[in-house]
């Protein structure tokens, strides 16, 4: 687990939340009620749905509960907790009995801490997503903020006319930016329209589907990665994930 995580009180204005996240580049924090014990989690996609600079609405309205992980919690279990949620985090405890916060545990945390020899010898191309959902460069950014707020998707690749991947706009792009706040009523009268090219992330981070699973890990430890574009012959062929790696590594399902 990492010790010490930067967290919020369920009494904190959003605006904090967003704040901390969007400056510290993370996925999500641990929400703790007025007794400092951990009632749940808010996550970058949580703080997508705020369209204001300033709000008085707390925290405790964005709350995702989730299971109680201790530090004698074996990493299986831990897998299983943060597959079958598709969790970013997952707060961990003292005990169940004392929900105090003691650490965070990651996908990425678990993985930096595993036994190279216990990643099975599969390929990525055997456990990829091929259902793609794209983007191009001129698209808006409102559209594609809907598409990730409607299909739960972390990040979308960006493509060309075609076809040939350029690039990825992820939660987190559109959050430092403050593209998410172009409200309903904003995107009518705006002219400053965004669009994908002005966030997108580049260059594209890819990998091949014949890489093994730890190449992957390899891949998404060292940029902190939640998806990776899988690219052959200069085609985008599919998408693989944490959570994918997680099922593939661990046996578990959601």
């Amino acid at each position: 687990m990492s010790k010490d995580p930067l967290y919020v009180d369920e009494d904190d204005h959003v605006t904090k939340a967003r704040q901390l996240i969007r400056d510290s580049q993370l996925r999500g924090l641990p929400v703790l009620n007025r007794d400092g014990n951990v009632v749940g989690i808010v996550t970058i996609q949580d703080m997508l749905k705020i369209t204001s600079t300033r709000s008085n609405v707390t925290v405790s309205g964005f709350v995702t509960e989730t299971p109680l992980v201790t530090v004698d919690d074996d990493m299986k279990d831990v897998a299983k907790h943060l597959l079958t949620g598709m969790y970013v985090i997952l707060p961990v405890v003292e005990s169940a009995d004392v929900p105090r916060l003691v650490g965070v545990v990651s996908p990425i945390d678990v993985f930096g801490h595993m036994d190279p020899e216990k990643i099975p010898d599969k390929n990525i191309g055997e456990i990829m997503s091929t259902k793609l959902s794209t983007c191009t460069a001129q698209d808006l950014v409102t559209k594609v903020w809907d598409k990730m707020l409607e299909s739960d998707f972390t990040g979308l690749p960006v493509v060309d006319e075609k076809g040939k991947p350029l690039g990825m706009i992820t939660r987190f792009d559109i959050l430092k930016r403050g593209g998410a706040r172009i409200g309903t009523e904003e995107r009518v009268r705006s002219k400053d329209v965004m669009r994908v090219e002005q966030l997108m992330s580049t260059p594209l981070y890819s990998i091949d589907p014949k890489a093994t699973l730890r190449e992957a890990i390899g891949v998404m430890l060292k940029g902190e990665f939640g998806r990776i574009s899988v690219v052959d012959d200069g085609k985008l062929v599919g998408i693989v994930d944490r959570h994918d790696l997680i099922e593939a590594i661990f046996g578990v399902v959601q």
